[in-house]
């Protein structure tokens, strides 16, 4: 819980899931993130081995994340609580993605 216990923790892993991964696209997620609790989680999450670094080659100079296949793991969890929260929190919706798939929310 010490790692992924806090709503921002989980809504940049659910982005980094969804293909997310350069900091402005984080950025963009409706829930807006600030800048410098963005920064935390991702170094935060690198640093226990669940997000890594690479050069962007989609924008010169600037690095990307994505998940490591520890992070990914989290795929079958992040599921559940988006089932969960569907099925318990009034309130609670999914958001289409244009591939279909869902973002979770509340």
């Amino acid at each position: 819980m010490d790692l992924l216990g806090d709503k921002w923790t989980l809504l940049v892993v659910r982005d980094l899931l969804h293909g997310k991964s350069h900091f402005k696209e984080f950025l963009a997620s409706p829930e807006g993130i600030a800048t410098n609790i963005l920064a935390e989680r991702l170094a935060r999450l690198s640093a226990n081995g669940l997000v890594e670094h690479y050069p962007s080659g989609d924008i010169a100079g600037k690095q990307g994340y994505r998940l490591t296949e520890k992070g990914r793991s989290l795929r079958a969890l992040m599921a559940q609580i988006r089932i969960w929260g569907l099925d318990h929190i009034d309130g609670t919706d999914a958001r289409l993605q244009a591939d279909g798939s869902t973002l979770m929310s509340s």
